[in-house]
């Protein structure tokens, strides 16, 4: 009566239907699955290579690209699950940067603690200060607080945005040592001339 590939048995229980995957649009693509990475800060700017292991134990050398920041995605196509009869989703990739002991990310901008003596506070003076190219000077103007920032434009992170900036904030770091003399110069000065840098605060 229906004919087709079922003959006369295709009417009871559908024993001779036969459906092939495109019946049904395709088996699909395969899952897409996520994994954290950790890397320094030296090679989210400068790029390189990382040993990455799944958590099905499977482990491949992930490519870093230059300039990555905190929280991006490396996506590997056809690193996921596979489909049956599909390809394999793509692997996800959250990148985390380690703290570093001297430099900050912030997005591509660095940040960092300047310490300076007190003198070089007072009266001002060059210093040099750490960045990812090397060292350079920095001029700090007499009458500096501890507090302060200073830009330093394009020491930052190299990105395809553009090259971001370092914040150097002023420390003011007193002797590690107590020295008699330091101490009774602070004491003369609080004694005959003081100053309150509270007064806006109460």
């Amino acid at each position: 009566m229906f004919g087709g590939r079922g003959g006369g048995r295709g009417a009871r229980g559908g024993a001779g239907v036969h459906f092939e995957p495109e019946d049904f649009g395709g088996a699909g693509r395969g899952q897409d699955i996520s994994a954290d990475l950790t890397i320094t800060l030296p090679e989210a700017v400068k790029g390189g290579s990382k040993r990455l292991r799944l958590s099905n134990g499977k482990e491949l050398d992930v490519k870093i690209p230059a300039g990555m920041t905190d929280g991006q995605t490396i996506r590997l196509k056809g690193q996921g699950l596979p489909g049956p009869g599909a390809a394999a989703g793509d692997l996800l990739i959250r990148i985390s940067i380690a703290p570093h002991p001297i430099f900050k990310a912030d997005g591509v901008d660095l940040r960092l603690d300047l310490p300076v003596t007190l003198y070089e506070a007072v009266f001002g003076g060059k210093v040099r200060v750490p960045t990812l190219d090397g060292a350079v000077e920095l001029s700090i103007p007499p009458g500096t607080n501890s507090g302060r920032t200073f830009r330093l434009k394009g020491k930052g992170i190299s990105s395809k945005q553009g090259k971001g900036d370092l914040f150097a904030t002023v420390r003011i770091m007193l002797p590690e040592r107590q020295d008699p003399e330091f101490e009774e110069l602070m004491r003369k000065w609080r004694d005959g001339k003081p100053y309150n840098p509270r007064d806006d605060m109460e």
